[in-house]
């Protein structure tokens, strides 16, 4: 399903450097991190996360999951 989700657009620039950097597409990396939180489990290992702490050194996305 084509989806019209708007998103911050620093918030865009991590997941698509990651899914870029995984030769995905950045739908699936969406659709695969919502299945694993659906499931209660860790979206990424530790080396992607890794791969996404220095995509938000080169990014500076400056937001966090706090309210």
């Amino acid at each position: 399903m084509q989806t019209g989700v708007r998103m911050e657009k620093r918030m865009v620039k991590v997941p698509k450097g990651l899914a870029e950097h995984l030769h995905r597409s950045l739908g699936d990396l969406l659709e695969g991190m919502s299945l694993r939180c659906f499931e209660g489990k860790p979206p990424f290992g530790k080396e992607k996360r890794a791969k996404i702490t220095q995509l938000n050194g080169v990014y500076d996305p400056d937001l966090t999951a706090s309210i």
